[in-house]
C-alpha cells in the first residue's frame, strides 16, 4: 500500500469515491482512499437510492439539480448502468400548516429551474390512485426525481477513479490521524501502516464523528437508525408509480424488484449504532403503510434491513475544511440526502481542494464552522 499520498480520503462510499474521481479528473491522481469495509458497502449500501430536487434550501436544490444531470447521463459517462427510474417524487401533505412552507419551497425550486409543481388531491389521485386522500390537503411532485441502484453507482465512480490512477484500499480502517504543528501530517491504519499526507478528507458517513476525534476534532454528526423493507412481487400496485412520501410521518414507498420498497423513521429513537431490525417498528411502519395505501394489506415482506442516517443539528452536511487542524476536510452529515447529491459533492470538494473554492455550487452555507458561528442552515424537507 502507498505510504505517501497528496490526499487521503477516509471512506469509500458514494462521497469518497465521487470526490476521488473528481480530484483525478481535475488532475490530482495521487489520491488514496481507505475503506474499513468494502467499496459501497457501508451506509451507501443501505440507502434507498432516492434522487430528488425538492428541498427547502438553495444550496441543496442546486446540489441536487446538478447531480440529477449526472445521474441521467451516468451510463454514458461511466459505462455503468445504475437502473435510473425517473418516476417522480410525490409528497403528500396532511397538515394544513405545511402548505405555506411547501409552497414557499416550491417557489424556490421553480426559480432555480426545477420542474416541480403543486398538486391538488384530485391530481394526486391521478398520479397515484392507490393512496387514501381523506386527510390530504395537497402536495408537490417533480417528474425528474426518482431512484437508482446505489451500489452500481458507487462502483461506477470507484472503477473510473481507479482507471485514472486513484488507489482504493478495502478492509483498511483508519485508527489514527497525526497532527503536528497545527496541521495533519499522516494517518495510521489498523495494520500499523503510516501514510504521510498533508490532506485528509473525512467521508466516513455515520462514523465520521469518531474518525474526526482521532485528530482532536468534534464534528456534530450522529448516527440515526433507519429501516427499509421490500415486499415480495405483487400486482395490486403498478410498477410505474412515483416515490410517494407522507411528509408528516416520513412514510415512503416506491416500486422495487417487482414489489415495493418502503420505510419510515422513528422520531423517538435515540442516536446509536444499533443496526438490527426492530420488529415492533416494522409493524408500526406496515400499519401506517396499509392505512395510506390499503392495497399493501395483500403484500408480504421479502426482506428488511437497517442502516444509518448521519444526522447534524440542522439536517445539513459539513462540507469543507474544519479550520483546525489545517489539512483536515469533511464531507459528511447529510441527514438522509447524501447519496443523491454525490456527483455535485464530488465536484465541489475537488474544486475546493484544488482551487480554494467550490464553483459548481456555493457550499459555504454548509461550512463546518457554522455551528460554532451560530449560522445554522436548517433543511425542512427531510424524510
Amino acid at each position: 500500500m502507498h505510504t505517501t499520498a497528496e490526499v487521503v480520503i477516509v471512506g469509500a462510499g458514494i462521497m469518497g469515491c465521487a470526490i476521488a474521481h473528481e480530484l483525478a479528473v481535475q488532475g490530482l491522481t495521487d489520491v488514496l482512499v481507505l475503506e474499513r469495509d468494502a467499496v459501497g458497502r457501508g451506509a451507501t449500501a443501505d440507502a434507498a437510492g432516492g434522487i430528488r430536487q425538492q428541498f427547502s434550501t438553495e444550496t441543496n436544490v442546486r446540489l441536487a439539480a446538478h447531480s440529477v444531470r449526472v445521474w441521467e447521463t451516468f451510463a454514458d459517462r461511466f459505462g455503468s448502468e445504475i437502473g435510473l427510474r425517473q418516476q417522480g417524487y410525490l409528497f403528500l401533505l396532511t397538515e394544513p400548516e405545511q402548505e405555506p412552507v411547501f409552497r414557499a419551497n416550491l417557489a424556490l425550486q421553480q426559480r432555480l429551474g426545477v420542474p416541480a409543481r403543486w398538486v391538488t388531491p384530485d391530481e394526486i389521485a391521478m398520479l397515484n390512485p392507490h393512496v387514501e386522500l381523506g386527510d390530504v390537503v395537497g402536495g408537490t411532485v417533480c417528474p425528474e426525481d426518482g431512484w437508482v441502484d446505489t451500489y452500481q453507482a458507487t462502483m461506477g465512480y470507484a472503477r473510473a477513479a481507479r482507471r485514472l490512477g486513484v488507489a482504493i484500499e478495502e478492509d483498511c480502517a483508519v485508527v489514527g490521524i497525526a497532527v503536528e504543528g497545527g496541521r495533519v501530517t499522516s494517518v495510521t491504519t489498523a495494520d500499523g501502516i503510516r501514510v504521510a499526507t498533508p490532506l485528509v478528507i473525512l467521508c466516513a458517513g455515520p462514523q465520521t464523528r469518531q474518525v474526526g476525534a482521532l485528530a482532536g476534532v468534534d464534528l456534530p454528526i450522529d448516527p440515526s437508525r433507519r429501516m427499509s423493507f421490500v415486499t415480495e412481487p405483487f400486482d395490486a400496485l403498478p410498477p410505474d408509480l412515483p416515490m410517494t412520501i407522507e411528509f408528516a410521518s416520513g412514510l415512503y414507498f416506491h416500486p422495487e424488484s417487482g414489489g415495493f420498497l418502503f420505510g419510515m423513521g422513528n422520531p423517538d429513537e435515540a442516536p446509536g449504532f444499533d443496526k438490527t431490525v426492530d420488529d415492533a417498528w416494522m409493524m408500526t411502519t406496515v400499519e401506517r403503510l396499509v392505512q395510506r395505501a390499503p392495497a399493501f394489506a395483500d403484500a408480504n415482506i421479502r426482506t428488511g434491513w437497517a442502516g444509518f442516517y448521519e444526522i447534524t443539528p440542522d439536517d445539513n452536511p459539513l462540507l469543507g475544511f474544519v479550520g483546525e487542524p489545517a489539512g483536515l476536510a469533511v464531507a459528511a452529515g447529510f441527514s438522509g440526502h447524501g447519496f443523491m447529491q454525490g456527483p455535485a459533492i464530488g465536484a465541489c470538494i475537488a474544486e475546493l481542494v484544488l482551487g480554494g473554492a467550490a464553483t459548481t455550487v456555493d457550499i459555504t452555507p454548509f461550512r463546518p464552522s457554522r455551528f460554532r458561528e451560530g449560522a445554522l442552515a436548517q433543511e425542512h424537507n427531510v424524510i
